[in-house]
């Protein structure tokens, strides 16, 4: 028997607690958007996570591909509108529709996801970007109508926010090599390893040897400019977005930081960023958040019928 459908506002609010509880820094800087953008943000992550857990969490025993095809399955009809028990899909099919998602850019994401039931390594790093580009650049892309970009930047803003998906996504390759190793996956090309004589066991040390410290040292450059490529395109989004991917930006970039000084030990301990300088980033971003929030709060209210407020 089909569970019951699960009702919308019950939906986006799971989808806020998978983001609040598995993306702390996302979430944060989520909290500087304008409200009514939230939910979606969460929609998008929470969709995400969804997948994400299929094929990477520890704890499932069950068929990591039946299941991605359960969800596929399911979210054909979500999105043409249908009602659904998939916990998730509610708010994830809505956020789609109010914002003309791309449904390519979807599919993309989810043949990445299938990718990594099979695929454990990649040659080249141009191998590696046919990958991230389902499994983040279409993120940074699925995120973009929600920011908001300014009248006639639609297609100006899409490759930066591809190329804060890539920086995102290089970041967490950097942190998880360990993690990654476990489930049996390398990200970092093979030609980078063979280039700073780095074998797949040296990934599996407790320690990492100078030509490991010096690898990462040039994936994290690589990551960097990513994000130097994605800040461009800041200045393209509605005022009352760009605190949050300032913060956003700042904040998952500083888990680059935290490599760089603990020498590229990435096999010894999870890089993250201190509760007490993640809060620093929010506070630094929050007065430009609460300006943009009422400087369009105004213009709104400019903009309104007259028969409005009698």
């Amino acid at each position: 028997m089909a569970p019951p459908p699960v009702p919308l506002t019950r939906s986006y609010e799971l989808c806020r607690r998978l983001n609040a509880r598995h993306g702390r820094s996302y979430y944060l800087a989520t909290l500087l958007l304008p409200a009514w953008k939230r939910p979606h943000v969460h929609a998008l992550y929470g969709f995400a996570r969804h997948a994400d857990e299929i094929v990477d969490s520890f704890t499932m025993t069950g068929d990591r591909e039946a299941a991605l095809d359960e969800l596929a399955g399911r979210l054909a009809p979500a999105l043409a509108g249908e009602a659904t028990g998939d916990p998730v899909l509610p708010a994830f099919a809505q956020t789609v529709r109010c914002f003309g998602i791309d449904h390519a850019d979807v599919e993309a994401f989810l043949e990445s996801m299938r990718a990594d039931l099979t695929v454990t390594r990649y040659d080249t790093y141009d191998d590696l970007l046919g990958y991230m580009e389902g499994s983040a650049a279409v993120i940074g892309t699925m995120m973009l109508p929600v920011l908001e970009p300014l009248p006639g930047m639609a297609e100006r803003a899409r490759e930066p926010a591809r190329q804060l998906g890539l920086a995102f996504q290089l970041t967490n390759f950097l942190r998880d090599v360990a993690e990654d190793l476990s489930r049996g996956r390398v990200y970092l090309p093979l030609a980078d390893l063979d280039r700073f004589g780095v074998s797949v066991a040296d990934l599996g040390r407790s320690t990492p040897t100078p030509a490991l410290r010096d690898l990462l040292a040039f994936e994290t450059e690589r990551a960097r400019a990513h994000y130097r490529r994605a800040a461009e395109g800041v200045a393209l989004l509605t005022p009352s977005s760009r605190p949050c991917v300032r913060a956003a930006h700042e904040l998952y970039g500083g888990i680059l930081d935290r490599i760089e000084a603990a020498g590229y030990d990435v096999l010894g301990g999870r890089a993250t960023v201190p509760r007490r300088r993640r809060l620093a980033v929010f506070a630094r971003h929050l007065s430009a958040a609460a300006a943009a929030g009422r400087a369009e709060r105004r213009a709104a209210g400019a903009l309104r019928p007259g028969w409005e407020g009698r």
